[in-house]
């Protein structure tokens, strides 16, 4: 108890604690009776009193009609009726234009529309074929190199084998290209024979690439060969000639790689010198025992397309891998490069034809050979982009 509380102050019980009430009450008026809880009840008690909750915002109203939430009422004036379809209701007024469709015509008719739209979806189909042909991948053919069987031999060495050396595929492949090797059709005497013929590969595939290997056989340009040893492959001559034709027929690019080359100037009626160290004496080396390591320089002459192809490159060092080369240039041809040291021809181009090159090096050893050599991927770049440019 505090020593400034006076006796008996708090007890409501007290004589004197209830006559003060009672004077209270009839001298001043009587409080609400929430504020005379608050006055009597504790502090905490009365701090939670006064903070009362601020009175709620009105709810909007329900739109008319709508049923609360969480109660049930009738449904709208007509709902579940059958629909009055006798009753003639006309379109607003601005709903139907005033002029007809933009794709429709004066002169119009049924036919003619139902035409203009045939030929619109013919049009997207064409559309979409052109789009997968341009972006399929390129499909390049490689001829055969031929191994005829050794007499007398069994087993392999008794079988006519054809294949392909490995570095061409890879060069072409280089370019993220699908190469296919052709093999010969056709023969005489097949033990399985068949329907297809080179024309086949000719139209399905979007360019040719001849490939090294024997010497052209002096038969293919009317001569005798001059040595028994030189006598050449007959049997590919025939086969890559025709082949040589279909892709050319076909608007097809073909690029000839040494024995190439010399096959495509045998083609349109050039010949060969059978051997260059018998037949121009004073002429460099072109082959030795290095094989792909021997090399010399080429030059490009003015106004070549490989002077073109290779800007700012009038002369460059190419590998030299072969005994024969171009004697008699054939009809049409065009020399594209020749060799620095002797004048023999080292490249040619058929001038009626969007695509049709031969170049007496091997480009697809050029990498192992060192860096000096010429960079032959603008030839290879361009051969491949006439061949997306006519595969349609």
């Amino acid at each position: 108890m505090s020593e400034n509380t006076p006796p008996n102050a708090g007890n409501p019980g007290s004589p004197s604690a209830s006559t003060g009430q009672s004077q209270v009450s009839s001298s001043a008026p009587q409080p609400p009776v929430h504020e005379a809880a608050a006055q009597d009840a504790p502090p905490r008690a009365a701090a939670a009193v006064a903070e009362e909750p601020a009175p709620a915002e009105p709810r909007e109203a329900a739109p008319a009609g709508a049923t609360p939430k969480g109660t049930t009422g009738s449904p709208p004036p007509g709902f579940g009726a059958q629909p009055d379809f006798d009753t003639p209701r006309p379109p607003p007024p601005g709903a139907v234009p005033s002029a007809p469709p933009a794709y429709l015509r004066q002169s119009d008719s049924a036919w003619s529309v139902l035409g203009r739209t045939v030929a619109a979806r013919a049009r997207r189909i064409f559309d979409r074929a052109g789009q997968r042909i341009t972006q399929r991948t390129l499909r390049i053919g490689v001829s055969a190199r031929i191994f005829h069987p050794e007499p007398g031999a069994r087993g392999l060495r008794g079988k006519t084998l054809q294949y392909l050396e490995e570095s061409i595929a890879h060069w072409v492949m280089s370019r993220d290209v699908l190469v296919f090797m052709i093999p010969t059709v056709g023969h005489q005497g097949m033990l399985h024979p068949s329907n297809i013929r080179l024309r086949d590969y000719a139209k399905h595939l979007d360019g040719l690439l001849l490939q090294g290997g024997a010497d052209v056989s002096p038969q293919s340009y009317a001569e005798s060969a001059s040595r028994p040893e030189w006598p050449g492959d007959r049997v590919r001559d025939m086969y890559e000639l025709e082949l040589l034709h279909e892709f050319i027929e076909s608007g097809k690019p073909v690029l000839g790689v040494c024995r190439g080359c010399q096959l495509i100037n045998v083609a349109f009626g050039g010949t060969l010198y059978q051997d260059i160290a018998s037949d121009v004496p004073m002429a460099g080396v072109h082959v030795n025992e290095h094989y792909d390591q021997h090399r010399h320089s080429v030059r490009f002459p003015d106004g070549s397309t490989l002077a073109s192809m290779f800007p700012g490159r009038r002369e460059a060092v190419v590998n030299s891998i072969h005994h024969q080369a171009v004697k008699t240039l054939g009809r049409d041809l065009n020399i594209e490069a020749v060799s620095s040291s002797d004048g023999i021809i080292e490249a040619v181009r058929y001038r009626r034809a969007p695509f049709v090159v031969g170049v007496q090096w091997h480009p697809e050893f050029h990498r192992a050979g060192g860096p000096e050599l010429l960079d032959c991927t603008p030839l290879l770049d361009t051969f491949l982009r006439v061949a997306r440019e006519t595969r349609f």
